[in-house]
């Protein structure tokens, strides 16, 4: 057992604990049953955990003896592991590391018959020679291991070095552990070429900045510089960046450890970066910025943009930098402030739907009637009631006769108001809709219904010389008068309502707790096996609006960018000092585009984060990939045959697959030398036809300007049919990167 490490808690099972322990009541039906950590997986046969969990939303860390404790009091489920995480000492830092690396290990004597491992990034080969020996791998294999990992190193290297010679740039990265973020944003910059070719020129070599405050002393820059010369060597099927990821984590604590982050945030510090470090202006001057005042925006333009070189001269300008005219206008006195601000890229919102689409279940009066599922369009901003209301047009059933809940675990998780936001309830909630259960005069009181299995044996160990329970089944929940609240009358309203034989029910316990009064009917084991069909019960129907297929929105790159240059009020978080006024005001602001540079970053906001709601938009949005014309939205027009023209070209796309808490980044770029598309998936690179690139996936847009394009050097190869999915290259094995990573690691 590790002395320094943590286990991660499913957090429902843990807030229904806590409920449980608080309430004091031994039968409470908030009894949390068996640790089950089931919500954290993929699935339940490779127990992967899901990508991007997060703490405190998903899942709780606690300390080793309070986990033993919990597990003696409750056990766990059956075949779930224990989900124990060592306590890394990072650089700065101390993180609990949710994610280790795993790795494949196989016997020499069956080199096809692989088990796997999970190591951390802070074990030492001693750690992995106790495992093997858990894993019942014998000694004779410690040697063979050992050789198979040199081997697979010196193999990889032998055909980095002397076999390998495929196109410069077409190269995989391997994912180090949920880096798949970083290897997406990499791809899209290597694949820029202006960046890529100032680097393979050495031209960074006489502009690193080792003084400048705000950069990196140089170290970001050198380590990219690393990784795009092994990315273009022509050497290498897929390049290790760790250096790369170390120095990333060094000066941006962020992306310390090996949890999900967002490509777009990666992209954002790693071009700031970039630039400090590569800064050729070494002593910055203080510049007092002028309000135009009435001035002409050409004047002011030009100001703006002179005062940000003075103290902004990079490569990172000299490729992404363009310019963007602010006006803001004071509601109370008609002040009008313009200034002209530099931007790297172009953050463009997406029209968002008003409305949204939620799956739930209708349990009727009728005890003979299964739940039905619909799926019902309601107000994105709505409340519950909202929710009754669209279910009542499907069912007739009046809306305020229905209570709404959500069940986890064989309870009601939680029972959610009339007026409570429909944002509080996940698309991964499992929903219930009762009917006839709320009472409108206050003459009635509304119970739940849980059913329970009572065990075999008495426990003598709680002092209580009482049956433990475990909950099974769908809770229910009923409307009773209070008149009719004697036991009597409630169990034989039981019997109607659950349509059981008397002999099935072994007893009755009737409870009003001070959260929520509830019915707890006990069974007998063996009469639950009789007269219990748990399969049946399971049953439900789907009603035909779960046929209705999803209608995927589609809008045009255009409109987001007419949306960004859309008239908004400031929110009251981030008002605007009126220097007439002499107060904070929410002013109207509108952004308008007066310069674009070379290389345009297009961030089309998919992720969206309010304190109503947080939700990932999965709009497609066609972007073209060639001819992108900026004419009509630029304020700055052509006065001249010297101006550059507003047309781009796309060369590359990071994308995003998945919601808000896990997902995975990949990335599509056209090669600069041969002119082909690639589809970039961490270490493995595949050919990608035009067609392929717009998807719903698309969250990063790289655009190039077309009189800076260069024409491809080198003939596009030519795909070979005879390759399954015209594969380019890949390291096949995912064990080989994570056995490769072995013998960097400190051995004793």
């Amino acid at each position: 057992m590790c002395l320094y490490c943590r286990y991660l808690l499913d957090k429902r099972w843990y807030d229904q604990w806590k409920e449980y322990v608080h309430a004091g009541d031994q039968n409470s039906s908030s009894y949390p049953g068996k640790i089950d950590n089931t919500e954290l997986y993929e699935d339940l046969e490779s127990y992967h955990l899901k990508e991007r969990l997060s703490e405190n939303e998903d899942f709780v860390l606690v300390p080793a003896e309070a986990w033993h404790k919990l597990l003696s009091w409750y056990d766990m489920m059956d075949d779930q592991p224990p989900l124990e995480r060592k306590v890394v000492d990072l650089p700065s830092t101390v993180k609990v590391e949710v994610y280790p690396v795993e790795i494949y290990l196989c016997l020499s004597s069956n080199m096809e018959s692989t088990v796997s491992a999970c190591f951390s990034r802070a074990d030492k080969i001693r750690e992995y020679r106790l495992l093997m020996d858990r894993k019942t791998l014998k000694r004779h294999f410690y040697w063979i291991f050992g050789i198979y990992m040199e081997f697979c190193v010196s193999r990889r290297n032998s055909a980095d070095e002397d076999s390998y010679r495929g196109p410069p740039g077409v190269c995989g990265l391997t994912n180090l552990g949920n880096t798949c973020f970083m290897n997406s944003a990499l791809q899209c910059l290597s694949n820029t070429p202006p960046l890529t070719e100032y680097f393979l020129r050495n031209s960074y070599l006489e502009e690193l900045n080792f003084t400048n405050p705000l950069g990196m002393k140089g170290e970001i820059a050198e380590a990219y510089a690393d990784v795009i010369k092994q990315m273009w060597s022509g050497r290498h099927y897929s390049v290790v960046p760790r250096v790369f990821k170390t120095k990333v984590g060094h000066f941006a604590s962020q992306f310390l450890g090996y949890q999900q982050h967002d490509s777009q945030e990666l992209l954002s510090f790693l071009l700031d970066g970039l630039h400090e470090d590569l800064n050729r202006v070494k002593k910055k001057e203080y510049i007092e910025l002028r309000d135009a005042d009435g001035r002409p925006d050409q004047e002011v333009a030009e100001e703006a943009w002179r005062n940000h070189l003075r103290r902004n001269d990079s490569v990172i300008v000299d490729t992404f930098h363009g310019l963007f005219k602010s006006t803001l206008v004071c509601p109370e006195c008609n002040k009008v402030s313009v200034t002209f601000d530099p931007f790297c890229y172009l953050s463009v919102p997406l029209p968002v739907s008003k409305e949204r689409v939620m799956e739930v279940f209708y349990v009727s009066l009728d005890p003979t009637a299964k739940p039905t599922q619909y799926r019902l369009i309601v107000p994105k901003a709505g409340r519950v009631i909202d929710l009754c209301t669209a279910l009542s047009q499907a069912t007739g059933v009046p809306p305020n006769q229905m209570a709404v809940a959500d069940v986890f675990n064989h309870r009601f998780y939680r029972i959610y108001q009339a007026d409570e936001s429909l944002s509080c309830i996940l698309d991964r909630d499992d929903i219930f809709l009762s009917s006839g259960c709320v009472d409108q005069e206050g003459e009635e009181v509304v119970m739940a219904i849980y059913m329970r299995e009572r065990s075999h044996y008495r426990d003598y160990g709680s002092g209580s010389n009482s049956y433990s329970t475990s909950l099974f089944g769908h809770p229910l929940l009923i409307s009773v008068p209070r008149a009719q609240c004697t036991r009597e009358d409630l169990y034989q309203l039981l019997l109607k309502r659950l349509a059981i034989n008397v002999p099935a029910l072994n007893g009755m316990t009737h409870c009003f707790c001070l959260a929520q009064p509830y019915i707890a009917i006990d069974w007998d084991p063996d009469m639950k096996k009789k007269y219990y069909n748990e399969n049946e019960a399971e049953k439900y129907i789907k009603h035909q609006s779960m046929d209705v297929p999803h209608q995927q929105i589609t809008v045009q790159l255009q409109e987001c960018i007419e949306l960004f240059t859309t008239v908004e009020t400031l929110e009251e978080e981030n008002p605007w000092y009126c220097p007439t006024c002499k107060k904070h005001q929410l002013a109207t602001k509108k952004l308008d585009l007066w310069s674009l540079p070379e290389v345009l970053i297009i961030h089309l906001k998919r992720f969206s984060y309010t304190k109503y709601s947080r939700e990932k938009l999965d709009t497609i949005v066609e972007f073209p990939l060639r001819d992108l014309d900026f004419s009509g939205f630029l304020l700055k027009k052509t006065v001249n045959s010297t101006e550059p023209p507003c047309r781009y070209d796309l060369i590359s796309v990071s994308n995003h697959y998945g919601g808000l808490r896990d997902g995975h980044y990949t990335s599509y770029a056209r090669n600069k030398d041969n002119g082909q598309w690639y589809y970039f998936d961490d270490s493995k690179v595949t050919y990608a036809r035009e067609e392929q690139i717009v998807t719903s996936a698309a969250y990063l847009l790289f655009y190039q300007r077309q009189d800076k394009i260069r024409q491809p050097s080198v003939p596009p190869p030519v795909p070979s049919s005879s390759q399954p999915e015209n594969h380019v290259s890949s390291q096949t094995h995912d064990g080989m990167d994570g056995a490769s990573s072995c013998v960097s690691m400190e051995t004793d």
